[in-house]
């Protein structure tokens, strides 16, 4: 059962975290959607799935957004109560700090928990799920927006796809044009015009890749401005729509990111070690930086609040900084790196109880009164 001054001090960090996670959820989406719409306009991205994969990646970034939504929380809820002098009061009524570290804890641990959960298994989930989702969209021109009498983009933005009409279940299509374009190092782009009466979209069961098969048309390839163009008439011709695509959609599938939790325990690689240490540190981080917010929140009744922003920032920004490097070096296939960020998280989280304990120590008397 939580006390009266327990539930009140945890109101006023809940709602300090809950602020900064709103503020920083607006940027994280901003950028994010700034990123998927770059993509889709550039055809990497279907524009059918921009919303489901703009969710997922939002999901991904959670896991560093909380823990600095839970370091900015805590840091102005305190804040709050020592620029009202609140904190003042209730230490003169005899509240030690244990009775501020107690409700700074029970809001931490659940957050820390949380962000494991998302570093560990959902970021990873939602990765996945938004590349699979990418590549599936890709493979599928009517996922693309292909729609009757109208020219569309392949996936890839290296061709157009026409038909006069097409099937509800946007597999039959009549009266096809195709145009893509093929790049060779050294060499002018080729072009290939493909017509075709009737046409047909199939999905291998083998591989997956979908095929256009085109019946009764004709397929003409040359380069622009030059002559030598060759015409190949056909009773049925089958076209691949991921070769038309090949090279032009940026995909990172199977990368560490993307890779389950239990399959980076058994991995390796310099590039898996280091993405399993920084799972592993992120909620570690929301509770060390949770402690690091008690010290650096104390000020004076009058004290300006912006200086002590700033040296927050600034040490959030070393902190982060740090295990970045550690990152690094795990990556260079240097087992220091593992080290180091142990080490500073050890060091962080000692440094801020010690910090906070003496801030709220009792006072030596440095000389008597005459």
């Amino acid at each position: 059962m939580l006390r009266i001054l327990d539930r009140y001090l945890l109101r006023e960090l809940a709602f300090g975290t809950a602020g900064s996670a709103a503020l920083l959820l607006v940027v994280t989406v901003g950028g994010t959607l700034s990123d998927v719409l770059s993509k889709v306009a550039a055809g990497r991205y279907p524009a059918g799935v921009m919303l489901p994969v703009l969710g997922l990646r939002i999901l991904d970034a959670l896991s560093a957004l909380l823990p600095v939504a839970l370091f900015l929380g805590v840091l102005l809820g305190l804040a709050r109560l020592y620029r009202d002098s609140e904190m003042h009061v209730l230490g003169s009524s005899g509240m030690g700090p244990e009775g501020l570290l107690r409700p700074t804890l029970l809001l931490a641990i659940p957050m820390t928990l949380l962000v494991g959960a998302i570093s560990l298994w959902l970021g990873p989930w939602s990765a996945a799920t938004a590349q699979a989702m990418v590549d599936s969209a890709n493979r599928s021109v009517v996922a693309a927006g292909l729609e009757a009498g109208r020219f569309t983009e392949l996936p890839g933005g290296s061709g157009v796809l026409y038909t006069q009409a097409l099937s509800p279940d946007g597999q039959r299509l009549t009266r096809v044009f195709v145009a893509s374009e093929r790049a060779r190092p050294g060499h002018p782009p080729e072009v290939d015009l493909v017509t075709a009466a009737r046409g047909r979209m199939f999905v291998d069961p083998q591989s997956g890749d979908r095929f256009l098969a085109l019946s009764d048309g004709h397929r003409y390839s040359g380069t622009l401005g030059q002559r030598g163009w060759r015409l190949l008439d056909y009773r049925r011709n089958v076209v691949s729509l991921d070769s038309i695509r090949a090279g032009t959609v940026d995909t990172a599938a199977g990368s560490p990111h993307q890779q389950g939790t239990r399959a980076l325990l058994r991995a390796r690689a310099p590039a898996d070690r280091a993405e399993l240490a920084w799972r592993i540190v992120a909620p570690l981080s929301a509770l060390v930086l949770a402690l690091l917010a008690l010290p650096l929140a104390r000020q004076q009744p009058r004290e300006p609040f912006y200086g002590r922003l700033l040296v927050a920032v600034l040490a959030y920004l070393v902190f982060a900084n740090g295990l970045g490097i550690g990152r690094a070096e795990i990556m260079a296939g240097r087992r220091a790196g593992a080290w180091l960020m142990a080490l500073e998280l050890a060091a962080v989280a000692v440094l801020a109880l010690v910090w906070f304990r003496r801030q709220h120590g009792e006072r030596r008397v440095r000389g008597r009164l005459p």
